[in-house]
């Protein structure tokens, strides 16, 4: 008995000696710390941040590559106005009701309530779209 006695004061008083009490600052000004750790922490997080965006295409690329490109692009424009030019042709206007081929993509056009209607069914993948062009 007297042997626990010991040992419960001999602890108790190791405890008050050495206890203190504690207060806690936090460092992110965003949780009330101090607005001047705003720039340690940013520092510290962007030393620790191992991901790097990428770099822009164009800032990769020579100027002349970029002009390349771009008269690339503006040829391969032109191609395309000209073969939708020449499927519009041959469509004609969308005046007439129908179903029409272009490729895998089968045009559908008739009128309703709502104006003119057109629907697109891609054949290969089965996406479709519906464009409404309302009445004037």
């Amino acid at each position: 008995m007297r042997l626990k006695l010991f040992v419960l004061l001999f602890f108790g008083s190791i405890t008050f000696m050495f206890s203190q009490q504690f207060s806690y600052k936090p460092l992110n000004p965003a949780f009330g710390g101090d607005t001047f750790n705003y720039n340690w922490l940013l520092s510290s997080a962007t030393a620790q941040n191992g991901l790097t965006a990428p770099r822009a295409k164009s800032v990769q690329q020579s100027e002349l590559e970029q002009f390349g490109e771009r008269l690339n692009e503006q040829v391969l424009s032109q191609i395309s106005r000209a073969l939708l030019a020449q499927q519009v042709q041959a469509v004609g206007d969308f005046n007439e009701e129908g179903t029409f081929t272009f490729g895998t993509l089968n045009v559908e056009v008739f009128e309703s309530d709502e104006g003119l209607v057109i629907n697109i069914l891609d054949t290969s993948n089965g996406e479709q779209t519906q464009v409404i062009v309302p009445n004037p």
